[in-house]
């Protein structure tokens, strides 16, 4: 009897706690309606609502992104998604929902498949590998409930029993037993708010074309000039000064051709404090090589007689483009460096078939410069590269294991450690794994033409956890094949095999079997990414940053350990800096921004300090010339908020400056306009008033230039590709072209005499 009681009590005992920690109320369901059409929307809510009244829940419908948050989130029970919408949260929204179902909350998704590729802790929940869905999925999944349906919930099948049955499981399931949620079990972390954060602008209006840079033990900084100078920024004083000079190839003798060589690397040997050694990657007047080089670097001077020459990758001169030149060491002290493909992007004068913008495959007989084959996709030239090497005291290096191909191998470069690279421009080793990352500058197609010449263009951030091949020219993107393609006859033949990739150009003197082709870890083209939108679109120059450790440096300086093991991507042109989230097998989890409303100036090189603070060297926004806007700066963090910490852009938008027209003014000052044309002065592209000048009795001037800024392209003004900005609104499209158009000279303004 004593034990039938005690059964009796236990059972009671455990009912009152069960009862005690179910939430009071009917359960709240979140219905997230973005991007549903209006019709499927109303149907949905209508029978969702009835659904809760016969069952017991209630139904709260939106389509914003406003009651992601933690306290607006806790009233709810479960999140329901319809039709795709959760890849439409932004990155704080993303975090709240996180946030809910670490504490306990429900999800049941009715939507189709959804890429996932920029938000995998989403797609793990629901099933994706990145584009595509089970069809069903259901799961306890980091401390929540969830159910996916691949399928919809529209005004044709609202009324269908059956399939509204298959709703409300999911909801019920989602919502489970109605327990209070516990925040203290959420482990995703919001981010510090960005006016934690300033830019501290160390230098400005000093600079002549800079490249890349290296910071020293002490904090000062040796800074390369395209032109030939090295430039030390001393940091007790705040001042500049010359420290060097190598006598550089910067400037062709062939009319009209932009070359990009020069002082192209820099960076400090690991072991600085004892052997004050510098490695410059740079391009000799009297050779056509590009040149890695290591110099002695003491008071204050480069020390030009210390030089040690370690390698020479060799240059077709007087074309353009690509040279990478990026130096970084390993934890393990090994040293990689890139090099470009040296290849030209741009169409081939005189010739009736061209590249337009895709891989450059001209393998006929004296077009070698027009094919890349050549370079990058041969694996016995260094070009096209990143090389990999352990530099002696004495300045010969050897080859550690574990290179692209082994020492001796038939038609290879042993020094290879990854190959298939267009215009490797920054790079950067992972200092705890030795993963390296690089930017890849990508080519300039703004369209696909898949089934004849293969993708547009894409740039690339790309991380090798052991040596590859990476595709170019032959690939691009997410392994998005070209064509082979006759430059002969305009024909096309069949795509390239990434799994199998053979190289039959005449140019080359390599293996014609390479190793399978690797894909990119991030891409993006012109138009906003299917895969990563944050990315944003326009033009695009993609660099590599820092993975950012903050047991590297001292607490009193340091970034918060939110940053700590993520990685610091940036674009040169879009002006922009992010962090990416990686899994700790190094896999990619999801990006955020950086400082959004900072203003950068063409960034072109970023380096974390000794003292954990992030560097940035600013080219300016003019090509090949010295910018006013060119400098130093570096991006402290404080736990106090600092007022205005990071103002946006200023922009002279006045009537009195620019009247009618300054909305247009303004909007080619914040978009990537300003990276290759000015208002009235020389750059990359076409002055503004030219182009006015050029235009400024033509009728059909606006749908032109309208057509030209939306889909890009080159050959008007020169070679160089003006970037396609596909997604421009046509509001601000015609504000700017108005803008332009209004520069036209005062006398082509008025009508001609009869």
């Amino acid at each position: 009897m004593k034990k039938i009681y005690f059964l009796i009590f236990t059972f009671y005992f455990l009912l009152s706690i069960s009862c005690r920690q179910k939430r009071a109320g009917n359960p709240r369901v979140l219905v997230y309606t973005n991007h549903t059409p209006v019709a499927d929307a109303t149907a949905a809510i209508q029978a969702l609502q009835k659904l809760g009244d016969i069952n017991g829940f209630e139904i709260n419908a939106t389509d914003t992104n406003n009651l992601f948050s933690d306290d607006s989130l806790s009233a709810y029970a479960a999140v329901l998604f319809l039709n795709r919408s959760g890849v439409n949260l932004g990155y704080m929204e993303r975090i709240a929902l996180e946030r809910f179902i670490q504490a306990g909350g429900g999800f049941a998704g009715i939507h189709s498949t959804a890429k996932t590729y920029n938000w995998r802790w989403y797609g793990r929940m629901i099933g994706s590998t990145g584009d595509s869905c089970v069809s069903f999925m259901h799961q306890e999944y980091d401390g929540g409930r969830v159910e996916y349906n691949n399928d919809s919930l529209t005004a044709k099948n609202a009324g269908d029993e059956a399939h509204l049955k298959m709703v409300l499981n999911a909801i019920e399931y989602a919502i489970g037993r109605y327990r209070p949620l516990d925040y203290t079990k959420a482990t995703t972390p919001y981010p510090p708010s960005e006016d934690h954060f300033t830019k501290h602008v160390m230098v400005t209006g000093t600079f002549y074309e800079p490249t890349e840079m290296t910071i020293l033990p002490n904090l000062d900084i040796l800074i390369l000039q395209r032109r030939g100078e090295i430039m030390l920024y001393k940091q007790q004083t705040g001042k500049v000064k010359q420290a060097g000079f190598l006598d550089v190839y910067f400037k062709s003798k062939l009319e009209g051709v932009n070359v990009e060589e020069g002082m192209l690397g820099l960076s400090k040997d690991p072991d600085f404090k004892n052997n004050h050694w510098v490695y410059i990657y740079y391009s000799p007047a009297d050779s056509s090589v590009n040149r890695l080089s290591r110099f002695t670097f003491e008071n204050d001077t480069i020390i030009n007689s210390s030089e040690k020459i370690i390698l020479e990758v060799k240059a077709q001169r007087d074309i353009c483009c690509h040279t990478g030149g990026s130096i970084a060491f390993g934890p393990d002290s090994l040293l990689y460096f890139s090099a470009g493909d040296n290849s030209t992007p741009f169409d081939e004068p005189g010739q009736v078939y061209v590249n337009h913008g895709f891989g450059p495959l001209n393998g006929a007989l004296g077009h070698r410069q027009y094919d890349a084959e050549r370079s990058a996709g041969n694996s016995n030239d260094l070009r096209g590269k990143i090389m990999r090497i352990r530099v002696h005291k004495d300045g010969s290096y050897e080859i550690p294991a574990g290179n692209l191909f082994p020492p001796g191998t038939d038609k290879t470069r042993p020094e290879i450690y990854v190959m298939g690279n267009r215009n490797p421009y920054r790079i950067t080793v992972d200092q705890k794994n030795s993963f390296l990352y690089w930017g890849e500058v990508g080519p300039d197609a703004p369209d696909d033409s898949l089934a004849t010449r293969g993708p547009r263009g894409y740039d690339e951030v790309n991380q090798a956890r052991k040596a590859g091949y990476f595709g170019w020219p032959f690939f691009v993107g997410n392994n998005y094949a070209y064509h082979q393609y006759n430059y002969l006859t305009g024909v096309s033949g069949p795509a390239f095999d990434p799994a199998k990739p053979e190289n039959h150009s005449i140019n080359n003197t390599g293996l014609t079997e390479l190793p399978p082709a690797q894909p990119a870890f991030i891409w993006y083209p012109y138009a906003v990414s299917p895969e990563f939108p944050e990315l944003g679109s326009g033009g695009r120059n993609a660099m590599a940053g820092p993975v950012y450790y903050t047991d590297f440096y001292p607490a009193s300086t340091r970034y918060p350990d939110y940053f700590n093991g993520k990685l610091f991507i940036y674009d040169w042109i879009r002006g922009w800096i992010k962090v990416v989230t990686l899994q700790p097998n190094g896999d990619f989890e999801q990006m955020e921004s950086f400082m959004p409303h900072m203003v950068l100036h063409n960034c072109i090189d970023m380096e974390a300090g000794p003292d954990g603070k992030i560097y940035l060297l600013e080219y300016g926004t003019g090509w090949f010339q010295k910018n006013p806007d060119a400098g130093l700066s570096r991006i402290e963090y404080s736990p106090i908020v600092t007022p205005a910490a990071a103002a946006a852009a200023v922009v002279d938008t006045s009537a009195s400056a620019r009247g009618p027209f300054a909305a247009g003014y303004a909007l080619t000052q914040v978009m990537d306009c300003k990276s290759c044309h000015k208002e009235d002065g020389v750059s990359i592209g076409p002055s503004f008033k030219r182009v006015a000048e050029k235009y400024a009795v033509d009728k059909k001037a606006s749908v032109y230039l309208s057509q030209k800024i939306m889909k890009g392209g080159s050959g008007v003004w020169g070679d160089v590709a003006m970037s396609a900005h596909p997604d421009i609104a046509q509001k601000d499209l015609s504000q700017v072209v108005e803008y332009i158009l209004s520069l036209k000279p005062k006398a082509q303004s008025r009508k001609p005499k009869t």
